[in-house]
């Protein structure tokens, strides 16, 4: 008897030993140099690629593009850097400029969320900026036993492949020669969450031409605030809902956050019998659960009304196809005391100052889409709702970058002196909705 627990014994020891160790946590702090080692960094070649078991490198084919400056890696053509992480906030800090020539670069992180804009350097000057990256994944946790709901945001096929729901914090690098010295990457805990919720006009459009005013938000924020956009091509409130998207937020929100809030385009569709909502009823109702869900846990809801169409009368007014619908945003923005930016307003107010013949310039495909806008078109947008926070005087208003001028949809910027590069890859494919 001894003996054979003597032989049981010696076999769990040696199972315990083959037992395999315990998955490390994975990294949520780098720091790369691009140009000589240096101590604590990790030194990046310029043909460095991405592997995932590397978990960083040159990523999306760009690395042969690539060029060594002096104390840095240089490109006259856009390059993309990506590193592995959980999902998070990350404070990113990076160092630009080159050693030996003028630099201009903009940063884009994820997909094509605007976070530096056109920084110029001199030969040997160096420039230093910081800002926030949300990064995610579509994991939701899961309910409890025999509680309904699911374990992750039930993603539609346009979705496959992008790179605000992959593994990996990814940088565009762009402009006129564009430098990069060093990046320094952490998670944080302790910054702003701003969270949307929305339709293909709010969402981080993955290719050119299209962009949304979402993905240009970023740009007009300091580093005390993540910009966490979750709006997608297609959705209504009802399925934001169904689709998990709204869990996914809720699951992830802090007390002190924000969400900002626009749907419409594709709710008022009566062509859309599952989702569609009456603007007197319905779609009030929803609005005031996505208010009421994001106020329960300590996060401040702001309404936006839909964004307008490009659709002129023959006086040279935008015409209001949208209905009764930002009028019962408004409403119920009052009934529930929370902000409201009439986006719908501002928009018009944009189209109309450009006129008939210049505002298709702030719209997708040329032109030819009068619903989608492009990176000039987002980046107005954006601004409409950066001055509708600050016209409501709220709190997140504060943390607007310091020195943006006020904003007058009535006196847009000029198209012809937009200047922000457009990102490598283009799509012909329309987004879901209109």
């Amino acid at each position: 008897m001894k003996k054979h627990w003597f032989v049981v014994s010696l076999l769990l020891i040696s199972l315990r030993a083959a037992d395999p160790a315990p998955t490390p946590a994975p990294a949520t702090a780098f720091a790369f140099t691009f140009g000589p080692a240096a101590a604590g960094k990790t030194n990046i070649a310029p043909g460095m690629e991405y592997s995932a078991e590397r978990g960083y490198g040159f990523d999306l084919g760009t690395a042969p593009t690539v060029k060594t400056g002096k104390d840095s890696i240089t490109s006259d053509q856009p390059f993309f850097f990506s590193v592995k992480v959980p999902e998070g906030n990350y404070r990113v800090t990076v160092a630009l400029g080159d050693g030996t020539a003028e630099s201009l670069t903009t940063i884009k992180a994820e997909t094509r969320r605007l976070m530096v804009e056109q920084l110029a350097t001199k030969a040997g000057e160096t420039a230093t900026r910081t800002f926030i990256v949300n990064v995610r994944d579509s994991h939701v946790p899961p309910p409890p036993l025999n509680a309904p709901g699911g374990n992750a945001v039930r993603l539609n096929d346009r979705e496959a492949g992008v790179l605000h729901w992959d593994d990996k914090l990814t940088f565009e690098f762009n402009g006129t020669h564009p430098s990069v010295r060093s990046l320094e990457i952490a998670r944080v805990e302790d910054v702003i969450t701003v969270f949307l919720a929305g339709d293909s006009t709010v969402t981080d459009q993955p290719r050119e031409p299209g962009a949304s005013w979402g993905q240009m938000l970023p740009r007009f924020f300091k580093s005390n605030v993540a910009i966490a956009n979750h709006a997608e091509s297609g959705e209504t409130m009802k399925s934001f809902i169904t689709g998990l998207r709204l869990d996914k937020i809720l699951s992830q929100v802090k007390a002190g956050d924000w969400l900002l809030i626009q749907f419409g385009h594709n709710d008022e569709k009566a062509s859309w019998p599952q989702t569609y909502v009456e603007a007197a009823t319905t779609y009030q109702s929803y609005l005031k659960v996505f208010v009421a869900e994001a106020k329960r846990r300590g996060v401040t809801p702001v309404l936006i009304s839909p964004v307008q169409r490009r659709n002129f009368d023959d006086a040279g007014k935008i015409k209001n196809t949208h209905g009764d619908y930002p009028a019962a945003v408004r409403q119920v923005a009052q009934e529930t005391g929370v902000a409201y930016i009439d986006l719908a307003a501002m928009s018009a107010k944009l189209y109309e100052a450009l006129g008939p013949e210049k505002s298709p310039l702030a719209f997708s495909n040329g032109g030819r889409d009068a619903t989608h806008h492009d990176n000039y078109g987002a980046y107005e947008i954006a601004k409409c709702v950066v001055e509708g926070l600050r016209a409501n005087k709220t709190e997140l208003a504060k943390s607007v970058i310091d020195g943006l001028p006020a904003f007058d949809p009535a006196h847009p910027d000029s198209p012809d002196a937009f200047a922000v590069p457009a990102s490598p890859g283009r799509s012909n494919q329309a987004p879901r909705g209109n």
